[in-house]
């Protein structure tokens, strides 16, 4: 090879090279407990990551019944039983997330393990499932703050992963998602329009079928709702002792709690943690 053909090949390897992934860090599922899957136009590919925190079921506060459906689930999918994908859905800062993510903690001793994929990359999820079916490890793909917009086409590969494909999800994989949306598309007064009453029984149009087909393929539907003043009031208080002391806690605190949350115009876990971190941190730095 001559000298001029060899810089020309080296030329182009560099033009190429800025376009290609970057070579991936190999997951062991003996010891890494989670992963990111992210896609390339190559396909995706697995990058080890450490649990965010030591966020513990018990942790979590006014959601006893979303806690145990979910465990339940859970533990029934890694004994080798029939089990659901699972939908958490509702109010903004429930503890949707926060139950994925202390369920991983608390179960990964049990063999849970968890792959997180952004909705952006879903589009390549079926080669994520290849990938999985044939580990011996069981895995949750966990998908948050899951939403479409009407001519989003990401959701067709995640119904066809669920329940469309000949082949379907592997034994060895469920999918969690978490999401504002109970249907997890949009929905308007336009879809209604082709909707017809037959009888006493109302028939819902192409549109809402449409929508709805996607969140039927969860089995599991757990639903969080906005806290009431006496259960944010017990977070609060978990949540700042967990950070700091119990003598952090008391009637200025409390009613410091609920002015907060009057300003930020809800009650909620996350509003809870928010106020736990303003109350300890400002009373340390007072120190």
């Amino acid at each position: 090879m001559d000298d001029e053909l060899a810089r020309r090949l080296l030329g182009v390897l560099e033009r190429v090279e800025p376009w290609l992934p970057p070579v991936p860090l190999k997951v062991d599922w003996q010891r890494d407990v989670a992963a990111l899957w992210q896609r390339h136009p190559l396909g995706g590919s697995l990058t080890p990551v450490p649990p965010r925190d030591a966020l513990q079921l018990d942790d979590l506060l006014g959601i006893e019944r979303q806690k145990q459906a979910l465990v339940d689930n859970t533990r029934a999918f890694l004994r080798g039983y029939p089990a659901n994908h699972a939908l958490l859905w509702g109010a903004r800062g429930g503890g949707k997330s926060s139950l994925v993510r202390a369920l991983l903690n608390d179960l990964a001793t049990e063999g849970l393990r968890l792959v997180q994929v952004d909705r952006h990359d879903l589009g390549a999820l079926p080669v994520l499932v290849e990938q999985l079916r044939h580990e011996p490890q069981r895995f949750v793909v966990y998908c948050d703050d899951l939403s479409f917009e009407g001519q989003d086409d990401a959701y067709k590969a995640l119904k066809s992963v669920l329940d469309g494909a000949l082949t379907g999800p592997p034994e060895n994989m469920l999918l969690y998602a978490t999401s504002n949306r109970r249907h997890l598309l949009p929905e308007s007064m336009s879809d209604n329009d082709s909707s017809r009453l037959v009888g006493e029984e109302l028939h819902h149009g192409d549109a809402v079928e449409e929508k709805i087909s996607l969140s039927d393929r969860f089995g599991l539907w757990l639903s969080f709702r906005p806290f009431d003043q006496a259960t944010y009031l017990e977070a609060c208080e978990h949540w700042v002792t967990w950070l700091g002391e119990r003598s952090d806690w008391d009637e200025q605190a409390r009613s410091e709690a609920i002015r907060y949350a009057t300003l930020r115009g809800g009650r909620s876990g996350r509003v809870a943690w928010q106020f736990a971190c303003q109350r300890v941190g400002q009373r340390r730095l007072a120190t």
